[in-house]
């Protein structure tokens, strides 16, 4: 799993038939550097998500790639390599919490 911030949407009208119906987010993978960080940092690419759970943006979730995001949808034959699969409440590293929702 990878904890990512959503950073925005993808609009495509044009799309596999599979994927019709289907939201997607554009997110930002975070880095926590070490057990005892204090802060994490936003990775350097971004990827193109399929959001099953209404996240929005700002907020950080819990995204899987490949074969284990196929399996997180209904639909097992999408064309799919992304899938927000959680969204985060709070995040905590060596005792301090990273993150926590508003």
């Amino acid at each position: 799993m990878i904890l990512a911030r959503v950073e925005g949407s993808v609009v495509a009208t044009k799309k596999n038939k599979k994927m019709t119906g289907n939201k997607f987010l554009l997110v930002r993978p975070l880095v926590i550097d070490s057990p005892t960080a204090k802060e994490w940092k936003p990775g350097t690419s971004t990827l193109v998500v399929t959001d099953t759970l209404g996240a929005g943006e700002g907020e950080i979730v819990l995204i899987v790639q490949g074969s284990s995001a196929r399996l997180a949808t209904d639909d097992k034959d999408a064309p799919l390599d992304a899938v927000v699969i959680g969204i985060v409440d709070t995040v905590d590293v060596g005792k301090h919490i990273l993150f926590k929702a508003q």
